[in-house]
């Protein structure tokens, strides 16, 4: 949807985060610019008239630009692009979106959010805030989405493995001299269907 105050500003409401850089700007490869960053998942059946309309304007857009119907690189892109991560895949599309300066990112009350609230992470669902934009220049002709504003709306499973357990990997100390048995350690993965757990299949875990 569109803001009411500024048409140019998309909303992506209850989108699924990834690859989130929101608090310390991060270079996609060496030698690339840093910058603020992040992806959105989008359900397909979902979210159906919200991608309609983002590409509807990614064609009016480059179309303005470029003065007829060329090849160019999209930021909504399909899921099955890279289906081997989690969480994408069939019936899924992303968007990438940046900004050199830091976005807002605030929690259901709008109350600002940083790094160390733990609030936001790799899976959890988020409303967003993006204008798009188009680059015609010696890196290319695309349609780029910039960054602006982050709303954490709830909790969903996290990508890759979870923060550990301290409870589950050690027992309670009773002595003064800080003696105590030491438990087996816990398998810091999360447990899926089959039982057993999977290496990580989405790059937030490092």
């Amino acid at each position: 949807m569109s803001n009411e105050k500024d048409p140019g500003i998309i909303t992506l409401p209850n989108v699924r985060l990834s690859f989130p850089h929101l608090f310390t700007p991060h270079a996609m490869e060496e030698g690339q610019e840093q910058k603020f960053s992040a992806t959105f998942l989008f359900d397909n059946n979902e979210h159906a008239a919200l991608l309609d309309k983002i590409d509807a304007q990614i064609d009016r857009l480059a179309l303005d630009e470029f003065k007829k119907k060329i090849n160019f690189k999209r930021c909504l892109r399909d899921g099955n692009e890279k289906s081997e991560l989690e969480g994408y895949g069939d019936g899924k599309s992303f968007l990438t979106a940046s900004n050199k300066a830091r976005p807002g990112v605030v929690d259901r009350r709008l109350n600002p959010i940083v790094e160390s609230d733990g609030i936001i992470y790799a899976g959890c669902y988020v409303n967003a805030t993006i204008r798009l934009w188009v680059q015609n220049n010696q890196w290319g002709k695309r349609v780029n989405a910039q960054l602006r504003a982050v709303q954490f709306v709830k909790d969903g499973e996290s990508f890759g493995a979870g923060p550990v357990d301290a409870t589950k990997e050690f027992e309670a100390i009773d002595t003064e001299d800080g003696g105590g048995t030491m438990a087996p350690p816990a398998s810091s993965g999360r447990s899926r269907s089959g039982g057993g757990s999977k290496p990580p299949t989405n790059l937030d875990d490092y």
